[in-house]
């Protein structure tokens, strides 16, 4: 959970300008409404298990409040936004089938709807159509809108010979529970910002497009930290209070394109410079987990609770060091510890980028609260990335009795679109 399989990025980040995009601090092209979001600002702000982690680029200070509503992702760009930036305060997940007799007309038709709604709103503008006024009185507040492709969405359309191989259904897992109900969908829709209002008002706009074109399979809701709590950046927590995320790949690296992204020259053609996203709700059992002391919460993860470092030594950052006994010859990161079982090193250097949301639905009858993760990583195979991650947290992961695998899903989303160009134009009329 902490390196591999939880959380992903530094709370706050500042997203990384993508390639062909204007930097955040950009003032061109600021809308009326951005403006006047800034303007009235007070100071005041809304605020996995079973993957590959570690920790994204982080500003060398702390955002200011007051700017967390300026903040700005481009729409257009070599890939789709809310990939590689980081934690939002609030997200959404949702997934839809196309409706009967729905086809490949009608769901270029929905794209094209789609992206025109994300790149206004994201630029802090008003949807094109009955906008909801929701968030008029804010501004873009770094808000990304994502979409992608199922595995049933390419014979719903009559394009199977274009699925990708890596679109396949995942294999069973022993920790899985799933909820078919809650789980695949023809179309994939991920919504992040740094307010819940823009947030939902980004969720309304994309649920009122699909019209008569698609009907929504299922949809969830959830959180992180917001930007500027914390008196300096820091790896969030979970909601089993473990710092995680030490260890995402980070966009520096000279690799970090190959892992995450499909190349240029791939297969097929309409992925390029796309990712494949696999998303899972996890629940933690939280009433077990916190019966069990701080010491055997961290002999699970393999690290300390209080900053993150491994059981080794050092610092949250240091490297793990697998072979260190104790004065008793015992191992002192067990050898069943999520920590160790999860290292890339330890899994043929298989690696994910995670950009996941905690979630809270509640509090079951019998007083259990119906909480955990909404997993999500992204990769250039899930074959090479969540999959055999996942298979060897099956057989010996000592986080996994704390956990429930519930639902899940595998997802093809394409790169970017260029000007004049919506998403999946490449697919739908290639």
């Amino acid at each position: 959970m902490a390196d591999q399989s939880i959380s992903e990025a530094r709370t706050p980040a500042a997203p990384e300008p993508r390639e062909g995009a204007a930097a955040p601090t950009d003032r061109e092209g600021i809308s009326r409404r951005r403006l006047l979001g800034t303007a009235g600002a007070t100071g005041l702000v809304l605020g996995a298990a079973g993957g590959a982690v570690g920790y994204a680029a982080a500003p060398a200070e702390a955002t200011p409040l007051s700017s967390v509503g300026e903040g700005r992702a481009m729409f257009h760009g070599k890939h789709q936004p809310g990939i590689t930036e980081g934690l939002p305060a609030r997200g959404h997940l949702i997934a839809f089938d196309l409706a009967p007799g729905a086809g490949r007309k009608e769901a270029a038709a929905l794209l094209r709807r789609w992206s025109d709604t994300a790149r206004r709103l994201m630029a802090g503008e008003p949807s094109a159509d009955g906008d909801t006024g929701v968030a008029q009185d804010a501004g873009p507040s770094s808000l990304t809108l994502t979409f992608g492709f199922g595995h049933s969405f390419f014979a719903r359309t009559g394009l199977e010979k274009q699925r990708p191989a890596a679109l396949d259904p995942l294999p069973d897992f022993s920790s899985d529970h799933l909820d078919k109900a809650r789980s695949d969908g023809d179309l994939w829709v991920q919504i992040g910002a740094h307010d819940a209002l823009v947030a939902f008002h980004a969720l309304r706009a994309v649920q009122k497009d699909a019209g008569s074109a698609a009907r929504v399979r299922w949809q969830m809701n959830g959180f992180n930290r917001s930007p500027g709590t914390t008196t300096r950046p820091m790896t969030a927590r979970n909601l089993m209070g473990q710092i995680d995320g030490t260890r995402n790949p980070k966009s520096s690296e000279s690799d970090f394109d190959q892992r995450i992204f499909v190349p240029a020259n791939g297969a097929p053609a309409w992925m390029a410079n796309g990712s494949y996203v696999v998303v899972r709700r996890i629940r933690m059992l939280l009433d077990d987990w916190e019966k069990l002391a701080v010491k055997e919460q961290e002999a699970v993860v393999g690290r300390r609770k209080s900053d993150g470092a491994p059981l080794s030594g050092g610092t949250e950052t240091s490297e793990m060091d697998l072979e260190k006994t104790d004065s008793a010859g015992n191992l002192v990161v067990p050898i069943n510890a999520h920590a160790r079982i999860t290292r890339p090193d330890q899994n043929g250097g298989a690696a994910m980028l995670r950009r996941p949301l905690s979630y809270h639905d509640g509090i079951d009858p019998d007083g259990v609260p119906d909480a955990g993760l909404l997993f999500v990583c992204w990769q250039a195979d899930p074959l090479r990335g969540f999959v055999p991650v996942q298979r060897k947290l099956d057989r010996g992961d000592a986080l996994t009795p704390f956990l429930r695998h519930e639902a899940s899903g595998l997802y093809a989303v394409p790169g970017g679109a260029a000007e004049n160009e919506y998403v999946g134009q490449r697919l739908l009329e290639g």
